[in-house]
C-alpha cells in the first residue's frame, strides 16, 4: 500500500483527519468525477458550477467555486500523484501539463484508508509554501471550511 504520509512539516502543513462512513473506492470516486466533485467540493451556501479534469500526473484541473452572489472563483492545479482508492496529489504550483502557475500557495495531499466496516479514515494535507501562507490558510478557516466539506463529501459518498 502506497498510503504512507510524507513527513509532515508542523510549520506549512494543516491537516484535516476524518472517519468517514463510507467506503473508500466511493469517497475516491467523489474526488475524481467532475458531477461528482460539484456536489460537495465547496462549503456551502458556496457551490462549485465548473469542474475540469484531465485526470493524470501532469494532467490539469480547474475547481471553480461560486458564492452566494454567483461571483466565480476558478483554482487551476495539476495531478502529481494517483493512486486509486489511495492517494490523490495535486498542487497550485502547475496548471497542467507543467506550466507554471503565477502564485504557488499550497499541494493536496489526500489518503484513503479502509478503517473496516465500509468506512474510510480521510486525511488531506495541505503542505503550504511558507510558514506564512499555512498561517493565512488557518486565519481563512481551513480546518472549518474542509471539515464542512469532508461531512458534505461523506454525505455524497455514503450514497454513490
Amino acid at each position: 500500500m502506497t498510503n504512507a504520509l510524507p513527513t509532515q512539516d508542523t510549520d506549512r502543513d494543516l491537516v484535516l483527519t476524518r472517519l468517514l462512513n463510507a467506503p473508500r473506492d466511493k469517497v475516491f470516486q467523489c474526488w475524481t468525477q467532475p458531477d461528482l466533485i460539484k456536489q460537495w467540493f465547496a462549503p456551502r451556501p458556496w457551490t462549485t458550477p465548473k469542474v475540469e479534469m484531465d485526470l493524470r500526473p501532469g494532467g490539469g484541473n480547474v475547481m471553480t467555486m461560486a458564492d452566494e452572489n454567483g461571483t466565480e472563483y476558478p483554482n487551476a492545479g495539476q495531478y502529481l500523484e494517483i493512486v486509486p482508492n489511495e492517494k490523490l496529489v495535486f498542487t497550485d504550483a502547475f496548471t497542467g501539463d507543467w506550466a507554471p502557475s503565477a502564485k504557488p500557495f499550497f499541494t493536496a495531499i489526500l489518503t484513503f484508508e479502509d478503517a473496516g466496516e465500509g468506512k474510510t479514515r480521510y486525511t488531506a494535507i495541505a503542505r503550504h509554501w511558507t510558514a506564512e501562507d499555512a498561517a493565512a490558510h488557518k486565519q481563512m478557516g481551513f480546518h472549518e471550511g474542509w471539515g464542512m466539506c469532508a461531512a458534505q463529501l461523506e454525505e455524497l459518498a455514503s450514497r454513490v
